[in-house]
């Protein structure tokens, strides 16, 4: 079983939309038994808290099957646990490099970096742009699907 973590700085917008699309995807192509999926934040902030308003509208929207959320964050034993580690744009590429310093087994990666594509997925709490910003993390969690269906 291939295990994914994605991870953004809050775990309320981005890396829980990651979560759920990646999950729902998988469900479509039958994989349940070959992925375990979770999503996790770098910072304190919204420990807890559900899923941001705006982005469970787009979920809902897109029909994507979500569940009650608890923001969390990422802690040192998750580099043990899971077998890939996905962040959404640099900045929570320095904040997980603060909580898990190390990679010797090069596990960490930006999500589009590792599907092929150069760049940040920019944060909706900020951008506004929370449909834009599924519909990337969409495209990248496909390909991503299509490259570990691989593995």
């Amino acid at each position: 079983m291939k295990k994914v973590l994605f991870v953004c700085h809050g775990n309320v917008c981005r890396s829980v939309t990651a979560e759920y699309v990646f999950k729902y995807l998988v469900s479509l192509s039958h994989q349940e038994n070959h992925f375990y999926t979770e999503s996790k934040a770098t910072s304190r902030e919204e420990i807890g808290n559900d899923i941001y308003p705006p982005m469970k509208r787009v979920l809902d929207m897109n029909n994507i099957p979500y569940q009650r959320h608890y923001a969390r964050q990422v802690v040192p034993s998750d580099y043990n646990d899971f077998d890939l580690i996905f962040v959404m744009d640099e900045e929570n590429m320095y904040g997980i490099k603060r909580i898990i310093p190390f990679d010797k087994d090069k596990k960490i990666y930006r999500l589009k970096d590792y599907v092929g594509e150069n760049g940040d997925i920019e944060d909706p709490w900020y951008s506004g742009r929370y449909q834009g910003v599924y519909e990337e993390i969409k495209r990248c969690v496909t390909k991503l699907l299509e490259m570990l269906q691989g593995d």
